[in-house]
């Protein structure tokens, strides 16, 4: 992936990333919140936050000093 894709990428995860959490406020509001759902939502958006932090790491590498 070039880094053109790789923002691309990282643009969409983070976009889901947040109507992920938004989703996760709604239904933990909700009178009764579907548990499952909700381990599953919060799982899904962990995994979206180590590839928002992979695609990161390809476009800033580390530069050790």
């Amino acid at each position: 992936m070039n880094p053109e894709e790789i923002a691309q990428r990282l643009e969409l995860l983070r976009l889901e990333h947040r109507d992920l959490d938004a989703a996760i406020i709604a239904l933990g509001d909700a009178t009764v919140p579907d548990q499952l759902q909700l381990a599953r939502m919060k799982k899904r958006k962990l995994k979206l936050r180590d590839e928002i932090s992979w695609c990161e790491d390809q476009l800033l590498p580390d530069i050790i000093a």
